[in-house]
């Protein structure tokens, strides 16, 4: 009995000559197969509001055009850094999670490198754990704007 694949709208079924075997939700595949990212980076403290918030644009422009998506943004405003950085002691702190393919990674943090906005960078993929655990922190954060 020979099976083939067969596709309608957002599924994905196996079929064969007399019935449809198996339905695979297409989406859920295609995100199944994408890596979770997380990327954290600081920004230098000498620049204005607009000026950071732009910054932030281009970086996620950047993962946009690349085909990812971005699940998560945070930003957590200007911080004291424990250490100082171009005689710098404090940075905007921004986080962007996202999913993509590997590709990507190089493609950000060349421009992080390129530009002079960015003092420090740190981008890792979220095994299961860690992301299952960003999901939750997602909720219970969207939790805490709808109450406000």
């Amino acid at each position: 009995m020979p099976i083939s694949i067969c596709q309608s709208n957002n599924y994905v079924y196996l079929c064969s000559r007399f019935k449809k075997i198996k339905i695979i939700n297409f989406k859920k595949l295609v995100n199944s197969m994408l890596n979770h990212y997380e990327t954290v980076f600081i920004l230098t403290p000498v620049l204005s509001d607009v000026q950071m918030k732009e910054a932030v644009e281009k970086f996620k422009a950047i993962l946009i055009e690349n085909g990812s998506t971005i699940t998560n943004e945070e930003n957590w405003g200007l911080r004291k850094l424990a250490y100082p950085i171009q005689k710098k002691s404090t940075g905007f702190y921004s986080l962007l999670q996202f999913d993509g393919d590997a590709s990507v990674i190089a493609k950000l943090e060349t421009q992080f490198r390129r530009d002079e906005r960015v003092l420090r960078f740190l981008t890792f993929r979220l095994d299961k754990y860690a992301f299952e655990y960003a999901e939750k922190r997602k909720g219970v954060k969207s939790k805490e704007v709808k109450e406000n």
